[in-house]
């Protein structure tokens, strides 16, 4: 099989890239140039996609034997994932960019210029498992599974993934690529967002938006409790650096409970008042059986499961959870599991308070 090996210039790529060499499989190394500029993205371990990362894994494929080559993708990078990271944001949404680079970049224009040069499935290093028929299954590493940001890929992008690191520990994978030779072994996982070069996502967010002084108020007295410079700056179980001026009467500490972008309004509230047992979800992915069905959810990468029953009407995905979660953001990924198999993905549009759910 003739494959297209994603080389990000980590050690789970280059692992990758070297199983699927070993397994007899023609493969040819790219990695994704991703900056318009790159000085504005990072240097060092803390992100990906650095000047330093395009050397690795160069000199990873080097080391494999393998052909390898640099495919400029900045124009759709900045359109998919940073264009979309700053108005989810504006639109009081908390998005994940490394899920929509998945999603658009990785697996849809990375994907489809593969096949369109005759390559028959592309190789990433994601923990994560695709099992003989054909169900993306959690990786058997859980705390770095990664098939939470993978949901969002369709039945024939599935069809055309190889993730080669599924059945192995982060530790197991290090080790293999000390005993090939690869110089990435012990290089740091990257973290954090990429093209944010100081991480600091609310400078950044501010620098695209503006300032947009608001109003932070009780969500259950309407009381005015301070200001904010852009509602922006907030998401849904936010504790921190919300400056309120008015303490809480019973001296409790106050969380964001949502964001009115119409308004410029961030409401706060008691810890309890974050409580949903209702979750609304659209853009929905979906491969399980037909619905009411009893499974597990997740809302947040590498967050708590929670037992739920969804159904599925057309485009919508209603999660109705066993109990309460806290701190649903819209704009995130609502992922539904069975066992380690993932049933379908959606995006978080609002979440039904506890409260309201019981009136």
């Amino acid at each position: 099989m003739r494959v297209l090996a994603a080389m990000s210039g980590g050690v789970d790529s280059a692992v990758a890239a070297a199983r699927a060499h070993a397994a007899g499989h023609d493969v040819t190394g790219v990695h994704l140039a991703l900056a318009r500029n790159p000085q504005t993205y990072r240097t060092g371990a803390r992100g990906c996609c650095t000047l330093e990362d395009s050397r690795d894994a160069r000199r990873a494929a080097d080391v494999i034997g393998i052909p390898f080559y640099v495919w400029d993708m900045a124009e759709q990078f900045h359109a998919n994932v940073v264009d979309d990271f700053v108005a989810e944001y504006a639109a009081g949404r908390t998005p994940n960019p490394c899920l929509r680079c998945n999603e658009k970049i990785k697996f849809e224009a990375v994907l489809d210029r593969a096949v369109a040069l005759g390559f028959d499935a592309v190789v990433t290093g994601h923990h994560a498992r695709l099992g003989a028929d054909g169900w993306l299954r959690r990786s058997v590493d859980q705390g770095k599974d990664q098939s939470y940001v993978l949901a969002v890929l369709t039945r024939a992008q599935l069809d055309r993934a190889v993730f080669p690191l599924g059945d192995s520990t982060k530790a197991q994978v290090r080790e293999e690529a000390a005993a090939r030779g690869l110089a990435v072994a012990d290089k740091p996982d990257s973290h954090d967002i990429c093209f944010i070069a100081d991480g600091d996502t609310q400078g950044f967010l501010q620098r695209q938006l503006g300032s947009a002084p608001g109003d932070i108020v009780d969500g259950r007295t309407g009381e005015r409790l301070g200001s904010h410079d852009g509602a922006y700056g907030f998401t849904v179980g936010q504790r921190k650096g919300l400056d309120l001026r008015v303490p809480a009467a019973d001296g409790r500490p106050r969380y964001v409970l949502s964001i009115t972008p119409v308004t410029n309004t961030v409401t706060v509230g008691p810890r309890e008042d974050l409580e949903v047992s209702v979750i609304e979800a659209g853009k929905v992915i979906w491969h399980g059986s037909s619905t009411p069905l009893e499974c597990e959810v997740q809302l947040r990468a590498h967050g708590e499961v929670y037992p739920a029953t969804v159904t599925v009407e057309g485009d919508t995905l209603t999660a109705r959870l066993a109990s309460p979660a806290r701190g649903v953001a819209a704009g995130q990924a609502i992922v539904a599991y069975q066992g380690d198999a993932v049933l379908g993905s959606a995006t978080i549009n609002a979440a039904v308070p506890l409260a309201a759910a019981r009136a």
